[in-house]
């Protein structure tokens, strides 16, 4: 099957498909601009006698969806290749993937956009080709690298369209719907964008990353469906207009931990609870808080009826509730393999191991409490940076926050603190941050070091990038 043909096939050529600006443009204007793009793409594949990997170099906006369901049209499999890549990581997920031909935009801002397609002649794959194939592979994703080096997410057409099925369970969205799109598409295209396509909703790009470009949008619009981070909604939320967004019937927060006060605030100014879930790239959207938003914002929510889960311990026995575990999770759309090394379906009696650590309260809502990666071990107790970062960025001096481990000679690691402050000219005293810190969390998780920093590593979608410390002397608390 091609997910993309039977989209475009089954939805009137007349309905709207994708709004930007001025600009309307309809399932029969997709067709017509991506059938071309097909054609060239089996013509400059059609001596490999086989499906292409096919790598898509191009800005977010309508173009970057008239490509990818080009690319995917012509039966290839879409690679991602991120604005935000640099020259080296680039040449690293070409070489990994085994690129065989890339479809790349003309970057100039002051030229009309043009797009070439080049052929690469790289080295033969890490991978077995032949496994590949037969998987009718439609997407490899590399993950945000959060931790560790990403493997390569390979999903197969089937596997997309079980995904967003499984998904709209919870979601709910149709034609009725026009949801408005903010998030880096060469992240999340295939799995919330072609969604909307499957059911038909109207999605609605804003370029603009100021609020009231994007509240005039919303308005203009009656978006009903807003997808974003946390930031956008932190940002929304403290616009001053009078606007109150009355057609806006679910605003769902991904791409990191929603904090409280974000939840809060964003209610308080448009009377809708914020929908935090869990979206992971192996999986999809398994788990939505759907009943619980407005009092427990925090929280991911519960599965999704397909799915199953699972939270365990390092033994893999059933952890009881209230105690984290790591969040295993089994049900439709689980990815086919990864590419690198490969490893086709890689789960443990069906379920996915997340790495992801997850408590479930009473009444069934589970919420992220951190990594298992990330987890700091101070003399045998252990701590998640997650809980402390939400400690520090409470205080109004503080902007953003990253803890991570510092090794020690006697205690095994410490966690230690880098801080971007509100105010870089008057960043506040470390010992101010410990009081903080010891009004509100166990002394053991208690950053010992504070550095202040004008920016923090970041993936594209907004996640920390988190690392451990070297080896260091031992701190003093004012240090």
């Amino acid at each position: 099957m091609n997910l993309i043909a039977d989209i475009l096939a089954r939805r009137p050529a007349d309905a709207i498909a994708i709004i930007s600006g001025d600009r309307q443009v309809t399932y029969g204007e997709l067709r017509c601009s991506a059938e071309p793009i097909a054609r060239d793409l089996r013509s400059a594949s059609a001596h490999l006698g086989r499906n292409p990997r096919v790598g898509l170099h191009c800005p977010n906006g309508v173009d970057y969806i008239i490509h990818s369901i080009g690319i995917l049209l012509s039966d290839a499999c879409l690679v991602p290749l991120a604005e935000e890549l640099t020259a080296e990581e680039r040449d690293q997920i070409i070489h990994t993937t085994s690129l065989d031909l890339i479809l790349e935009a003309d970057f100039s801002p002051n030229l009309p956009r043009n797009f070439e397609i080049r052929a690469l002649d790289g080295a033969p794959p890490t991978f077995p080709e032949d496994q590949f194939q037969n998987l009718n592979p439609a997407f490899i994703r590399f993950s945000s690298g959060t931790t560790g080096t990403s493997k390569g997410v390979v999903l197969s057409h089937q596997t997309l369209l079980d995904r967003i099925t499984a998904a709209n369970r919870g979601l709910q969205l149709g034609p009725s719907d026009r949801v408005l799109w903010m998030l880096p598409m060469a992240h999340h295209f295939a799995v919330s964008i072609v969604l909307y396509l499957h059911v038909g909703a109207v999605t609605i790009l804003e370029s603009s990353p100021a609020r009231e470009d994007i509240l005039a949008t919303a308005e203009k619009h009656a978006a009903t469906v807003i997808y974003g981070s946390p930031f956008h909604f932190a940002l929304l939320a403290a616009d001053p207009s009078t606007f109150r967004w009355p057609s806006l019937r679910l605003p769902v927060a991904t791409a990191a931990a929603l904090p409280e006060a974000t939840a809060q605030a964003f209610e308080n100014r448009f009377g809708q609870p914020l929908i935090q879930g869990l979206g992971i790239i192996e999986v999809g959207l398994s788990v939505l808080n759907l009943d619980a938003a407005s009092t427990k914002p925090q929280a991911l929510g519960k599965p999704l009826p397909d799915y199953l889960v699972r939270l365990v311990d390092d033994s893999g026995n059933e952890v009881p509730t209230g105690t984290p575990g790591e969040f295993l999770v089994r049900g439709p759309g689980l990815l086919d393999a990864y590419l690198v090394p490969w490893h086709p379906h890689p789960t443990r009696d069906g379920y996915f191991a997340s790495g992801d650590l997850v408590v479930r309260d009473t009444e069934g809502h589970l919420t992220l409490v951190g990594r298992k990666k990330s987890v700091i071990n101070v003399a045998g107790m252990k701590l998640f940076p997650e809980e402390v970062e939400a400690c520090l960025n409470d205080h109004p001096a503080v902007s953003r926050s990253l803890v991570s481990a510092q090794d020690h000679p006697h205690m095994g690691q410490i966690p230690v603190a880098s801080i971007i402050p509100a105010d870089p000219d008057l960043p506040p005293k470390p010992i101010e941050l410990q009081r903080h810190c010891r009004a509100h969390l166990s002394a053991y998780k208690v950053p010992l070091r504070y550095t202040f920093v004008a920016e923090l590593p970041l993936t594209a979608s907004g996640k920390l990038k988190r690392h451990s410390s070297p080896l260091l002397p031992t701190p003093s608390p004012s240090s």
